[in-house]
């Protein structure tokens, strides 16, 4: 068998210009003291590698009896340079998915960072050797998900993440996961005094984010970019921002990627949607680590172990112990069926990969047949039939079925004997509001209709704990904003107060149901002209709120930062009525206390009990 690979944090010298990716540093005192002992304490016995940066050696602590890692890295200047301003970013983690720090030290000529020494293997290694499977990338992806937590938390941005930068252990630590993020040398310090200024363009270009190639400043969304690049590479085999030059990868940058759909089918819709939203260009649309995280988790039963770190032969050439429930990650999810059936195995993952496109073609059905039954003269089609129809294309294509049941209801209404194109402008302004809000959560585009109906019986305001649940922050926005539209143009049509009613100067639907133009001046515009929208946009803070403060980790913290959320939530609405009395119906918001209190009570419900159902990108809402 061949023996394991021990290492320290990577040291490829992609992080600089001074010398080729392949060759080794400038000889220095660092790089010529096998056998010697430095700091007093630590005798170098075996040299582990070297980049741009320095060398590292397998050292031995005579003092602690243990091995370690030793990078030599010669002084720039006299001063400590790179290896100080490592040594500034590890100080502030102690997390296991974190190579730990043990020691700064210099002498005269060069800087040495004592580190722990992790056995085991570079993704970068286990991707050229074919040794990961579907499934254990997905594990590695969690356990750098909660390094990048834990770091960002701490106001350290890594600003390198690349398959040669994580390792997978030969010994996992039993629930910590098994993979550690190494080499925070270019890392950026949040606060305090930064390493770097803002116009510095530091790390690896091919895993680097847009906007830090630009040199603005990094945020945490750098790292969840280039995580999802090592995502991607290791899903599909290439790295879709790579080219054959670096000017040629430089012009690839800012631009969208090629979607990991379109290059891996077989994978799970919301798992591709959370990678390409990690790449999203712009950085507000990426989502948190932590958000990522549990996306990853809710996939993992459903990819295959096929070929990888199961696999005895695989274990063997690497030196890895197998990392079968090793991890704690998503146990919940992927405990294994009693039943001795091999059909048993599977049937979770089928109902988690039909379950969501079954539930969102039945919500789009049931608005089209509510809409058929009730908007306009009698269809040309069995209302029945075309909702049936709509459930079957929204289930086999989200986007492009909803799209064109909602477009056809519109025609229906603008264009048949006696039709109604008031009406159907009103209904295409709520409509158009949802792929705007949520572009590509497509599961997800009947849900705002829930609203108004919540709002048919005074409980409106629990529609921004619902929205709460939405995996990622952007998503959460988006969903409550889309509620409150609906919701407003629901007071419009209706004519009722599901909130705080309509505003001033809407005339009722019969005057303006039959002309485009009327529906426009006396429906929209009143909403428009008007700050009755604006709650829309506290309903989308407070949704993006509540995923931050409930962590799911402690039940007492948990409660009381859902009590305080309510409480919130129902003076917000209280000071609107204010805001809104002089151009809406009611000066009070109708159901602030009740919604806020059940929606408070649902979300720490869904938070404590059932963690693992908060629904991810493109996953419909719980049932």
């Amino acid at each position: 068998m061949n023996r394991t690979r021990a290492t320290a944090p990577s040291h490829s010298a992609a992080h600089t210009r001074r010398l080729p990716a392949d060759a080794d540093p400038p000889e220095s005192k660092g790089s010529r003291v096998d056998g010697k002992l430095v700091l007093g304490r630590y005798r170098l016995e075996e040299r582990l590698g070297a980049g741009g940066f320095g060398v590292v050696w397998r050292g031995h602590d005579l003092k602690l009896e243990r091995d370690v890692a030793v990078k030599v890295v010669p002084r720039e200047n006299g001063e400590p340079g790179r290896a100080g301003r490592e040594a500034l970013a590890a100080a502030r983690l102690n997390h296991p998915g974190i190579v730990a720090l043990y020691e700064l030290g210099s002498d005269d000529h060069d800087t040495f960072l004592v580190s722990e020494l992790v056995n085991g293997a570079t993704v970068e290694a286990l991707a050229k050797g074919g040794a990961m499977s579907d499934r254990d990338v997905a594990r590695i992806g969690q356990a750098l998900c909660e390094a990048l937590e834990h770091a960002h938390a701490r106001g350290v941005i890594h600003r390198d993440v690349k398959p040669a930068n994580v390792m997978v252990l030969a010994e996992p630590a039993a629930g910590a996961g098994f993979a550690k993020l190494t080499d925070f040398g270019v890392a950026h310090l949040a606060s305090g005094d930064g390493v770097t200024a803002t116009g510095d363009v530091v790390g690896t270009l091919a895993y680097m984010a847009p906007e830090q190639a630009e040199g603005h400043g990094v945020t945490g969304a750098c790292d969840v970019y280039a995580l999802a690049l090592v995502l991607y590479e290791a899903w599909t085999g290439s790295n879709p921002v790579r080219a054959q030059s670096p000017a040629a990868t430089a012009r690839r940058m800012g631009r969208p990627l090629p979607s990991l759909r379109s290059r891996r089918r077989d994978l799970p819709l919301d798992l591709c949607e959370v990678v390409d939203a990690a790449l999203d260009p712009d950085p507000l649309y990426r989502p948190s680590p932590g958000e990522l995280r549990k996306v990853l988790g809710h996939a993992e039963s459903e990819l295959s172990d096929d070929g990888g770190l199961v696999e005895p032969e695989t274990l063997e050439r690497f030196g890895i112990t197998a990392v079968r429930a090793r991890t704690r990650l998503g146990t919940f999810l992927h405990r294994p069926a009693a039943s001795a059936e091999p059909a048993a195995e599977h049937t979770p993952g089928l109902v988690a990969r039909l379950g969501p496109r079954v539930l969102a073609g039945a919500g789009a059905g049931s608005l089209v047949l509510a809409a058929l039954e009730s908007l306009g003269p009698q269809p040309p089609l069995s209302p029945f039939a075309a909702a049936l129809v709509t459930l079957l294309a929204v289930a086999m294509l989200p986007r492009v079925g909803w799209l064109a049941a909602a477009t056809g209801v519109c025609v229906w209404l603008a264009a048949s004997e006696g039709g109604r194109p008031g009406t159907a402008l009103v209904l295409a302004a709520a409509l158009v509001a949802v792929p705007l809000l949520l572009p590509r959560a497509g599961l997800l585009w009947s849900l705002p209709a829930l609203a108004p109906l919540l709002g048919a019986i005074a409980l409106a305001p629990l529609f921004v704990a619902v929205a709460g649940l939405a995996s990622m922050a952007w998503r959460r926005a988006g969903l409550a904003a889309a509620g409150f539209a609906w919701l407003a143009v629901a007071e419009v049509a209706t004519g009722r107060d599901l909130l705080f009613g309509g505003p001033d100067g809407t005339a009722a639907r019969s005057a303006w149901e039959g002309s485009a133009v009327d529906a426009a001046r006396e429906a929209l515009w009143p909403l428009l002209s008007s700050p009755v929208l604006a709650p829309g946009l506290v309903w989308a803070g407070f949704a993006v709120l509540l995923g931050v403060v409930l962590r799911g980790r402690w039940a007492l913290v948990d409660a009381v930062a859902a009590a305080a959320w309510v409480v919130a939530l129902v003076v917000v609405h209280s000071a609107l009525g204010d805001l809104l009395a002089p151009t809406t119906e009611l000066s009070q918001a109708r159901g602030a206390v009740a919604g806020a209190v059940l929606g408070g009570l649902v979300a720490i419900t869904v938070t404590l009990l059932a963690p693992t159902v908060r629904y991810g990108p493109g996953e419909p809402a719980l049932p």
